[in-house]
């Protein structure tokens, strides 16, 4: 190894190459596999995943589960920080695919590649590359956030709309339905993943990596071409500006026919479904929209990305954690388990055949007749995910910063355009302050 390359790489907090220092230093100490049984920690909060590790403890004899439950994914990652500082970390932790690039990052992940590509076909693409930096696999994806339109029928019925295939067309339809006092979409002001999802769609690419360092771009083309959708739904009045710090009244106004669409995915038809009171059965479901002239193509991003079980560098027994987690995410009881929203957590499998499982994660009360042709729209949409975005190793603090930002665009205090030239220079000053090498 070179070590000019060596120090620059540490100096960037190894957040860029870590997968061709271990190809050339070595795997760790997952390297070296112990004989006989072993124990593998493994850390998570998802309902379900006990009797997961009871199902893998029963039917395994030389490999056992020691599972900890975590209170949920943000405890999570101060307790994996504090773990692997102390050199203590367990050998298997549950996460969400935006903590990925973090945590390669910072050294604290193994390369299992080896072990888990002889199993990629199992999973679907965009699923599959959530758990990757630099084609390197880190972990195994668990779930996986199918992306869509949900809709009122009987109101786009009304007026003579029919659900828009294009963000032009979703446009055209916010303004017929703005002459009757009903907005086409809801932008909270504290969540400006609407922003990212957009983007990510559009091709943009915020983070990607150059040489070693980081290049930053908040103002590539697919951004520009997502900021001008929003700020038109914004400019024209499309919009409603409901905050989910009170969920209870935006679940309220999609029942009451205020707000007609949500871009969404399945996890997110429980609170309309537990809130809801009028509507059940006027809901239908639609491809996401795609930007005129390009074909589907739906965004992995932050709250519509899966879980992912990943391995940790620390780990002793790598090859046989790697295993584990492919059991977990493959085995046919563990992952009906999973998918249940009674036994589990109510999410889509990673599986590439998701068919058995997609009836269980939409609801007939809420879409009624349009169940049926619904399963069509989940299903497709799950071989439409963007699989080229990458999550940089602030990702977490800049979309902090970023909802500062938004909350002044919803509000027309500033234009999306005015946030994305903030957002380019604070996350380039952000990851310079950090020790890491940048671009941008």
């Amino acid at each position: 190894m070179n070590p000019t390359r060596s120090r620059r790489v540490q100096a960037a907090a190894a957040a860029l190459v870590l997968a061709a220092l271990a190809t050339a230093c070595g795997g760790g100490s997952g390297d070296k596999q112990s004989s006989g049984p072993v124990t593998l920690p493994f850390w998570g909060w998802a309902n379900g995943q006990e009797a997961v590790v009871k199902a893998f403890n029963a039917s395994h004899k030389d490999v056992k589960l020691k599972y900890t439950k975590v209170t949920d994914q943000l405890t999570m990652q101060k307790q994996l920080t504090n773990a692997v500082k102390a050199k203590n970390a367990p050998c298997l932790v549950q996460n969400t695919a935006e903590y990925v690039t973090t945590w390669v990052s910072q050294g604290a992940l193994a390369d299992i590649t080896k072990y888990v590509e002889p199993s990629k076909a199992k999973f679907n693409t965009g699923s599959w590359a959530s758990t990757q930096v630099q084609g390197k696999s880190y972990g195994v994806p668990t779930s996986s956030a199918p992306n869509f339109t949900i809709y009122r029928t009987d109101i786009f019925k009304k007026y003579g709309l029919k659900a828009p295939a294009t963000w032009d067309e979703f446009i055209a339809a916010g303004k017929v339905l703005k002459k009757h006092g009903i907005k086409i979409t809801n932008y909270a002001g504290e969540d400006p993943s609407t922003l990212e999802v957009l983007a990510m769609q559009a091709g943009a690419h915020w983070y990607a990596i150059d040489g070693d360092s980081w290049k930053v771009d908040f103002q590539d083309a697919g951004t520009l071409k997502a900021a001008k959708v929003i700020q038109e739904i914004i400019d024209n009045d499309l919009d409603s500006t409901l905050s989910f710090a009170d969920y209870a009244a935006v679940q309220r106004n999609y029942d009451n026919g205020g707000t007609a669409t949500r871009q969404i995915s399945t996890w997110q038809m429980a609170g309309m479904v537990q809130n809801f009171t009028r509507s059940f059965g006027e809901w239908a479901l639609s491809p996401w929209p795609t930007y005129t002239g390009e074909s589907a193509k739906t965004p992995a991003g932050t709250n519509l990305t899966g879980s992912v079980t990943l391995v940790t560098k620390q780990c002793k027994n790598v090859q046989q954690a790697a295993e584990a987690a492919l059991w977990m995410s493959t085995n046919a009881g563990a992952v009906k388990t999973m998918a249940s929203p009674t036994t589990g957590n109510g999410v889509m499998p990673a599986l590439a055949d998701s068919n058995a499982y997609v009836g269980e994660a939409i609801s007939d009360k809420l879409l009624g007749k349009n169940y049926e042709p619904a399963k069509k729209v989940v299903t497709d949409s799950l071989s439409t995910v963007t699989t080229d975005w990458a999550f940089g190793p602030d990702f977490t603090a800049m979309l902090t910063e970023m909802q500062a930002g938004w909350a002044k665009v919803v509000s027309k205090q500033e234009t999306v355009t005015d946030l994305l030239a903030h957002m380019q220079e604070w996350t380039v000053n952000d990851l310079k302050s950090r020790g890491i090498s940048v671009k941008g």
